[in-house]
């Protein structure tokens, strides 16, 4: 080491950081031999928290501020070591900065599906992934359990653990809530909370807050997903008549708008098919044009739940096989068109030939 170089050594130093990252947690400040200087001054910014090391020994943490190093200003300091004031640098220290501010959009997620038992699906595989904020609380406590001597400590070396735990805690929660798997959605806030009223005690054995927890989604396997669709699509076709009449109509246009494509000869052929149809019924002397009667036509039909699903529909008569099979009962639900709502059928007074019951003895012959 030059002479100049170790007179430039010996001014008074300013220790200090400025972070230029978005990811470091705890930066030490780099100084040549770890020599600290009698008067050197400490800048503590907002959001910061230092950690003053002396000899391998925990001899401060200072909050922001200006602090100049001196005996009477570093009280604990004191009773580890006196400092002679002068161009002398008696010992070897270190500063540890602990950036404070709250670390945010920190990922979570399940690396292999989660097991569960559904109410409506059975057992299921699911998948859930979210977000989750940290900041750290307690410098020393973190110096001592994660970082150690680490020079520069990231977000990525802690991340793994962090998102470890939530999984595990997230796989006991949800497993024991029985949520249907179609009602999560409607409680990832809550979800959300919990987990993180539950795991918080965990991370503050770090020296960590967990500020908050968020569940941004919840999905099942592409098989699942696919049978729930079609499950879906099938529910809201409603009338299937109408819906094929809709999807006719839209291949007619379709056709129109492609008249060289392939799309409207298929479309004209099956036309023509429908005609010659048409012509055939006309030329056949009209034996076929006239339909069977559709059974129950003309009669008032109606819809029955059974073990919670709709049935029917069905005319009074079938009904009437329906109650002596003992699938259909007064306390029964049953709608017609003519009803704006489902009830009982033993209410319906056009049912009530069903559960009147015939006499045992026929009425005398007239005139016998």
């Amino acid at each position: 080491m030059g002479l100049f170089s170790k007179l430039f050594a010996e001014f008074v130093d300013v220790i200090e950081w400025t972070d230029s990252t978005s990811n470091t947690m705890v930066y030490r400040f780099e100084r040549y031999g770890n020599e600290i200087k009698y008067g050197a001054k400490l800048i503590v910014r907002e959001a910061q928290i230092a950690v003053f090391v002396n000899e391998g020994q925990v001899a401060d943490v200072l909050g922001p501020g200006t602090y100049e190093l001196e005996t009477k200003n570093l009280p604990l300091l004191t009773t580890l070591q006196n400092w002679h004031h002068g161009f002398q640098s008696p010992f070897k220290a270190e500063v540890y900065f602990c950036n404070a501010r709250r670390f945010t959009d920190m990922k979570w997620g399940t690396r292999h599906p989660l097991m569960l038992r559904d109410s409506e699906f059975g057992g299921l595989r699911i998948r859930a992934f979210g977000t989750y904020g940290v900041r750290i609380t307690d410098a020393l406590k973190f110096i001592r359990e994660i970082v150690g001597t680490d020079g520069v400590f990231t977000t990525e070396e802690i991340s793994s653990q962090l998102r470890n735990l939530i999984t595990s805690r997230f796989a006991t929660i949800i497993g024991s809530s029985n949520i249907p798997v179609l009602d999560m959605a409607a409680n990832y806030d809550q979800l959300g909370e919990f987990l993180t009223h539950r795991i918080a005690p965990e991370f503050g054995e770090y020296g960590l807050e967990l500020t908050r927890i968020l569940v941004e989604n919840i999905s099942l396997p592409p098989a699942v997903s696919e049978a729930l669709d079609k499950r879906t699509s099938m529910g809201m076709t409603g009338n299937l008549d109408r819906f094929l009449q809709y999807q006719t109509g839209v291949a007619m246009e379709a056709g129109a708008q492609n008249p060289g494509g392939g799309a409207s000869d298929g479309i004209g052929m099956g036309i023509g098919l429908a005609m010659a149809n048409r012509m055939n019924d006309k030329l056949g002397g009209g034996s076929n044009t006239t339909p069977p009667p559709v059974p129950g036509a003309g009669q008032v039909m109606y819809h029955m739940v059974v073990d919670g699903a709709a049935q029917g529909p069905y005319t009074i008569e079938l009904l009437k096989q329906q109650a002596s099979g003992g699938r259909l009962n007064e306390e029964s639900l049953v709608w017609t068109e003519s009803m704006d709502e489902w009830q009982p059928a033993g209410s319906v007074e056009a049912l009530s030939v069903i559960w009147s019951k015939a006499p045992v003895t026929p009425p005398p012959i007239p005139g016998a």
